[in-house]
């Protein structure tokens, strides 16, 4: 059989220490809110882009709840209520390298989809959710709400 000797039971008793020691430091980071990472980007005072001249549905140059402290050249801004889509369905073009902006808010809670670009937002219902990205890739690009399926507009990148 074998035997414990003082010096293997003092080993072992310092070894579970120190794990126990370890996992109790590690629990204590979750609760640190710096630590977390944030569900929405910050809000910030971006300057408005310029007007857009693009077709149905309008670019503003309004900046959303969820936007970046980076400004845009696009914004591209969206409003979802009873299934009806505001401004209505239609196509937008942007030119090849512009940096866009798509904000959309939905009275239901639901995900936000850029086709080609495989992005995505949720949208808790009645609050804006963003996407933004640069057009680095040229041709046409649906836009939709992944539950209810409504297509919101399609991208034209130029």
């Amino acid at each position: 059989m074998f035997a414990r000797t003082p010096v293997a039971r003092t080993s072992a008793a310092l070894t579970a220490a120190a794990l126990a020691a370890l996992l109790l430091a590690g629990c204590g980071q979750d609760d640190d809110p710096s630590v977390a990472t944030p569900s929405t980007a910050p809000t910030s005072a971006a300057p408005p882009s310029a007007t857009a001249t693009a077709p149905t549905p309008t670019a503003t140059g309004t900046p959303s709840a969820t936007a970046t402290a980076t400004p845009v050249d696009r914004e591209i801004t969206v409003t979802i209520a009873k299934r009806k889509i505001d401004p209505p369905t239609g196509r937008v073009t942007v030119s090849k390298g512009e940096l866009i902006r798509i904000t959309v808010t939905s009275d239901v809670p639901d995900e936000l989809h850029v086709h080609g670009y495989d992005l995505g937002a949720r949208l808790p219902a009645g609050t804006p959710g963003s996407v933004e990205f640069r057009a680095d890739k040229t041709g046409l690009f649906e836009v939709e709400t992944h539950d209810t399926e409504l297509v919101l507009f399609q991208l034209v990148v130029r």
